[in-house]
């Protein structure tokens, strides 16, 4: 067959890119096959693949919608690219966690659920009629006491009573609700009961109408009002809000009077009692969404049925590829708000996995985060199934087990933040060996066993752990050293160590979670930075500290000190754009003319934490910068705000912070994410530091030079869910090699030997 003119657009042409940090970057990259994108951490690889590639690919295709929906859509601008050429429609599969909607699942995520649904509507006997009827999100199936959700709601009046005070003397200890306040009089001066009367002495009806009574037309105190109850005022007020949104104070009043309880009605089932009836095999809806999926893919792969023979093929594939992932220890049933943001990830692979769509740009974000070695060899033939089905698949990523199979490398670099931003490599894996680059040279980088473990100085017991897949674990972990807790993803590494340890005296946890920040907050503002810095700018200028917050009395007034205005466009895209009357530097004019040493407080903020180091050469300012460039993040601006902070990025940060405290013990959750293989020596480095001091540090790893680095080893499995939970090894690395015979013994002793 001749070439036609469809057939020379194949490759991706990105000319000039500057995004960020990128610097007039251009460089081809191949159509229908695997790419991965090295370099460290802040060289740009996000900023070339999804701040400029994916960005406008997905900017392109909101604007073939009209005016009216593009009004509803968040609004893009265009990344700073010369050009951009054939691109295709770009697919993100990344780590933000799923929403935390109740009512989505793994099963309704991947649509497991819905063939599920089908199915029993076909085959379950007695019949309850169509799939709907077995959807706990639709009225026809779910259960009436608890609309669906499986729980219900009960408040604690104690929480929100003192029953010995009057209303007078302060009986209500709801926020916002102390004497005097708006809410209090409308209950104080109802009439209803006395209002200097201890609760405890009210009548039965008082009682009744102080904390049921539902909303009643009166007139109190002059005024026609409407009353409500105590207790149908909090719901209304505090519990039909999500928790996310409310303000702390508010958050942790929540989190202490409501309890949620399994409604009693479903049994936690969530659908009502026609959709329970019916079974196939002695099992309902409910069970097989309860199951563990690699339990459930077999109980699917029994049924045979010429009815529903193409779904049952359809779902068995959906519940294969979630066990070759290496979710099969999930269940249906599974919350997706409750998913790390590794499994999240893995959930919404399998979703496009299924889909016919071809010839499209999938990007992914690390997708080995939370990954055994074992199963990083699964995820990647996930990865070469997308790309043979014809897609374009652009991977950021770190590990070479995972660089090993890319048709097409590209290498930026060569440092981080402004000193990175370049191409240093192009080309397929044997050129990056050669190359001489910094990822080239690690590739086959090693980190060695230690020849004397350092000796632990008491333990830390776990008896009896049963949280989640625990199968009363027992276990002594030392302290004083740094053991690392390893096992396939789900064999119950994070129930063991966050189930158990938190909670005891001097232990620190060092998490991915989302840091509760704003547009406002960054690395200045989070780890108390700014402070020295404005108390220099005062000094130096002999006025006050409060100019020199972008929060306070020297913020623009025009943009409030975020730098953007957000502009709300009635019949299009609301767009955000920079200030111009600060120009972005979030200052009012007069705050930029006072100077430390030749620069202005914007433009020390926009300084990497490498260059601000050189800045501030002694003093407090100083010791948080070094310990900012001791976790590795040395590349970050001092401004930036923490909402652009990757899951890594942010652990880092904590860990930056909490290194000041006097802690004891150190949990963190897989502290490799995001970083460049010659990263992990500065890494391994900060935490035999911590150790040295004093500390204990406990690490959930999966990243083989850790392990090797470790004084001790805590090795999980032997597999995941139910095949998982106990403790199938403790030791040193070196004993891990010699005798074990688990799935990370295996890896960790090819990792050691490796040519």
């Amino acid at each position: 067959m001749e070439r036609s003119a469809a057939d020379s657009h194949d490759v991706i042409q990105v000319r000039g890119a500057r995004e960020n940090n990128l610097a007039d970057v251009s460089v081809d990259i191949p159509k229908r096959r695997l790419t991965v994108f090295t370099g460290v951490s802040g060289s740009g690889k996000s900023s070339l693949v999804f701040g400029t590639i994916a960005a406008e690919s997905r900017r392109l295709i909101n604007e073939t919608y009209t005016a009216f929906l593009q009004s509803f859509m968040p609004s893009q601008s265009r990344p700073d690219v010369d050009a951009l050429r054939n691109l295709s429609a770009a697919i993100i599969v990344d780590q933000e966690r799923m929403g935390a909607n109740s009512r989505s699942t793994v099963g309704t995520a991947t649509d497991a659920y819905t063939m599920l649904r089908i199915i029993f509507s076909r085959l379950g006997t007695p019949q309850a009629g169509p799939s709907t009827a077995f959807s706990f999100n639709a009225p026809d199936g779910m259960c009436p006491e608890c609309e669906g959700l499986g729980r219900v709601s009960a408040v604690d009046v104690n929480e929100l009573v003192d029953v010995e005070k009057s209303l007078n003397e302060g009986a209500i200890t709801v926020p916002n609700f102390g004497p005097d306040t708006w809410y209090w009089k409308g209950l104080a001066h109802s009439g209803l009961y006395d209002p200097d009367l201890p609760l405890k002495d009210f009548t039965e009806q008082q009682w009744a109408d102080f904390l049921h009574k539902p909303a009643t037309k009166m007139k109190i105190g002059g005024m026609n009002t409407t009353y409500e109850g105590l207790v149908v005022k909090v719901q209304r007020l505090y519990l039909s809000k999500d928790r996310e949104s409310m303000q702390p104070h508010i958050r942790s009043f929540v989190d202490r009077a409501v309890t949620f309880t399994t409604c009693g009605a479903c049994d936690g089932a969530r659908l009502n009692q026609a959709a329970l009836a019916a079974k196939i095999k002695d099992r309902n809806i409910a069970d097989c969404a309860a199951m563990q999926i690699s339990d459930l893919a077999e109980f699917v792969r029994d049924l045979k049925d010429d009815s529903v023979g193409p779904l049952l093929d359809t779902l068995g594939g959906t519940l294969d590829s979630l066990v070759e992932i290496g979710l099969g220890y999930l269940s249906l049933d599974r919350e997706s708000g409750t998913l790390s943001g590794g499994e999240a990830q893995r959930v919404k692979m399998v979703r496009h996995l299924g889909s016919s769509l071809t010839d499209v740009t999938y990007v992914f974000d690390e997708p080995t985060v939370g990954l055994h070695p074992h199963d990083i060899a699964r995820m990647n033939d996930l990865l070469l199934r997308l790309r043979d089905k014809g897609n374009t698949v652009l991977v950021v990523e770190h590990k070479p087990e995972v660089i090993e199979i890319a048709d097409h490398v590209v290498d930026l670099g060569p440092g981080a933040g402004p000193a990175g931003g370049q191409i240093c490599f192009t080309g397929n894996v044997a050129g990056l060996r050669r190359s001489g680059t910094l990822t080239g040279r690690h590739l086959d980088h090693r980190v060695g066993l230690r020849d004397h473990p350092r000796q632990p100085r008491g333990h830390l017991s776990i008896t009896g752990a049963t949280l989640h897949n625990l199968r009363d674990v027992s276990v002594d972990i030392p302290l004083g050293v740094l053991t690392v807790v390893t096992g396939v993803a789900g064999s119950g590494k994070s129930s063991l160590i966050y189930g158990s340890l938190p909670r005891r005296d001097g232990v620190v946890v060092v998490d991915q979670s989302a840091i509760r920040g704003s547009r406002r907050s960054n690395p200045a503002t989070y780890t108390g930075l700014l402070d020295p810095i404005r108390a220099a700018f005062a000094k130096a200028n002999g006025v006050k500290a409060a100019l020199f917050s972008a929060n306070s009395e020297g913020a623009c007034p025009n943009c409030k000190g975020i730098g953007l205005v957000y502009t709300d466009l009635a019949m299009m895209a609301g767009v955000a754009t920079v200030c111009e009357q600060c120009e972005g530097r979030r200052f009012t004019p007069q705050v930029l003319t006072y100077r430390l040493r030749g620069k202005d407080i914007s433009q020390v903020l926009a300084m990497p934490v490498t260059e601000a180091r050189e800045f501030f050469p002694g003093g407090a300012a100083r010791v948080i910068l070094d310990r900012l460039a001791d976790v590795g993040l040395g590349y970050l601006g001092l401004g930036q705000p923490l909402t652009t902070l990757s899951g890594g990025e942010r652990q880092r940060l904590k860990l930056a912070i909490h290194m000041a405290e006097k802690a004891g013990t150190y949990l963190l959750d897989e502290p490799t994410s995001g970083l460049h293989l010659a990263d992990v020596d500065q890494l391994l480095a900060l935490l035999d530091r911590l150790v040295d001091a004093g500390n204990t540090v406990v690490v959930i790893e999966h990243h083989q030079a850790v392990m090797a680095h470790a004084d001790w080893i805590v090795d999980l499995g032997p597999g995941a869910g139910h095949d998982g939970g106990r403790v199938v090894f403790t030791g040193t690395p070196t004993d891990l090699i010699a005798h074990g015979n688990t799935l990370t013994a295996r890896h960790l002793a090819t990792y050691v030997n490796a040519p």
